[in-house]
């Protein structure tokens, strides 16, 4: 489905945009961003992977975003770039319906904000949201409909929170986060004492701090520190349903994909890529440029960059049960082996 905006642009204001090459009919207007499949004759397409170079011939867009390969096999005008998919991804914020009017303050009626809270220009604070005492918000500051921002939290300039999210006490966030709802930033880490006989909560002392340009995806939690601060780096990109425990360390440019999990007091490097439903083990370190792919545990520490995988992938049901047994008798086939080796030395 196209998504469609109030405006549209000519074919030469967003080649000068995207600083693209031009390939065609610059007086043409566009109102749209879609797929090659999908497009009509009022929309931009994009091709960003060589999958899709099929559909080309026969889309029916007004104009097509690609690489300077496929410019002779085009057959519509053409924005021409080395990266198709980096100028796809800013084209597709012309065409955003969420864009909004940053130039007035608004504050709703049914918004209740702490008389000491401190608000910048140009701040939108949507119905029923809680500002308390000492909160600070930047330039720009946009909070969603039922949020709620903690005492002494602070909000840099441009910073987007979607309905429904959360900001416990003393939460730091840099300059244009974006957080969307059920997001729940500085709640306790899981930290408990036992006795033997039941548990005793620690105190969770510490803070969060969020870097600038961060993204944090739908009912994502990101705890407090125990006593110094869980603290995620500048450009980090992290999906929906993300836990990320206390005093964790997530380098600048990382991204973590849906359902991660990383335990306590863990550092994860810069320009790290965690895939699906990876888990990282607590008090372990990982280096700069690693990616592990989906759904693998690390229990042990990564010191050199590279691609790092567990698990093993689907097969049959009849294959994984043989397979499965067989690996409970690898510690005894192990055995028999190495005894093997010293008779016959």
């Amino acid at each position: 489905m196209t998504k469609k905006a109030s405006s549209s642009y000519s074919l030469a204001e967003l080649a000068s945009l995207l600083n693209a090459t031009l390939a065609g009919d610059g007086e043409c207007r566009v109102s749209g961003l879609s797929t090659l499949t999908e497009a009509g004759p009022n929309d931009i397409a994009f091709l960003a992977n060589k999958a899709y170079a099929k559909y080309l011939a026969t889309t029916q867009a007004a104009a097509v975003l690609l690489h300077p390969d496929y410019v002779d096999e085009c057959p519509v005008s053409a924005l021409v770039l080395d990266n198709p998919y980096l100028g796809y991804a800013r084209l597709s914020h012309c065409f955003d319906p969420l864009r909004r009017d940053d130039a007035v303050t608004m504050i709703h009626a049914s918004a209740v904000v702490h008389e000491s809270a401190v608000l910048g220009e140009c701040v939108f604070i949507g119905p029923h949201a809680v500002i308390e005492a000492g909160v600070q918000l930047g330039n720009g500051v946009h909070i969603g409909a039922n949020c709620f921002v903690g005492a002494d939290s602070a909000l840099g300039d441009k910073s987007y929170l979607h309905a429904g999210v959360v900001i416990y006490h003393g939460v730091v966030i840099g300059e244009r986060a974006i957080l969307h709802s059920g997001a729940v930033i500085g709640g306790d880490g899981f930290g408990f004492a036992h006795d033997g006989q039941g548990w005793h909560k620690i105190a969770q002392l510490g803070g969060v701090v969020l870097g600038n340009d961060v993204e944090v995806g739908s009912c994502t939690s990101i705890d407090r520190g125990a006593l110094g601060d869980t603290v995620i780096g500048h450009d980090v990109k992290i999906d929906s349903q993300v836990q990320i425990a206390h005093n964790v360390h997530i380098g600048d440019h990382s991204a973590l994909a849906g359902c991660v999990g990383v335990a306590g007091s863990t550092r994860v490097g810069q320009h790290c890529l965690l895939g699906g439903g990876v888990g990282l083990a607590g008090h372990i370190d990982i280096a700069d440029r690693v990616q592990v792919t989906g759904m693998s545990l690390v229990t042990n520490s990564i010191t050199d960059a590279g691609v790092y995988s567990s698990g093993t992938g689907s097969m049959p049901n009849a294959q994984w049960r043989r397979n499965a047994v067989r690996f409970k008798q690898l510690d005894e086939l192990s055995r028999r082996v190495r005894a093997l080796e010293r008779s016959q030395n």
